[in-house]
């Protein structure tokens, strides 16, 4: 055992001090040689490579974008059905007797869209915002402000009217993951789907065919 570590001492010190030194003893010790250095490099570099190819950071923040357009859209799809329960009415609609069909895909959500006579969506679902509209609560002000900020990957809404028929709130994924999970789900897309959103998802933020839709 003892030799074992006098030999691996010994190499260490002949890479390790420049040659002609000599470390108290009569060892004459080399440097590591032009060959081993470029080595190191080369493999130190196949390394960063993998480790960059693997984590991309650019799909890293793709991929929280998008997962935060995905928690927004939950949420307001959410607000939209409690809502639906609570009054009977979607809140784009400030009476029964308005249309409950939301089939302009292409303009997304806004201060302004989708919105009744008088009424707009996130009038009826904020906090008596317009004295005019019930203001029921369901969605906070610093929610609004997100959805509405320039720097937000726009939200889409389509509603085909009539029972039996889902509310979709869509967006335009930035991220390879999103793109492919949106890809799938176009290959089987229910027959009440928003028209334009596979193959001719609105652009935002993303530049995907696909829209991510849900539910």
């Amino acid at each position: 055992m003892k030799k074992l570590k006098s030999k691996i001492n010994r190499w260490f010190t002949l890479r390790i001090h420049p040659e002609g030194y000599h470390p108290e003893g009569s060892v004459v010790a080399k440097g590591f040689t032009m060959i081993e250095l470029l080595i190191v490099i080369a493999v130190l570099g196949i390394l960063a490579i993998a480790v960059l190819s693997t984590f991309n950071p650019i799909e890293q923040i793709n991929r929280g974008r998008d997962t935060g357009s995905r928690s927004d859209s939950e949420q307001l799809l959410s607000a939209i059905d409690r809502y639906n329960a609570n009054r009977g009415l979607w809140p784009w609609q400030d009476e029964d007797t308005d249309p409950d069909e939301l089939t302009d895909f292409d303009s997304p959500i806004s201060e302004d869209f989708p919105t009744g006579p008088t009424c707009s969506m996130l009038d009826n679902l904020g906090a008596e915002r317009n004295p005019q509209c019930p203001g029921t609560d369901e969605i906070k002000e610093a929610f609004i402000a997100r959805l509405t900020s320039t720097s937000h990957n726009d939200l889409h809404i389509y509603y085909g009217g009539g029972s039996g028929n889902s509310v979709y709130i869509c967006f335009n994924p930035q991220s390879k993951a999103f793109s492919q999970e949106a890809a799938t789900r176009c290959d089987n897309a229910p027959d009440d789907f928003p028209p334009g959103a596979c193959g001719a998802c609105p652009e935002s933020l993303g530049k995907d065919e696909n829209c991510i839709c849900l539910p």
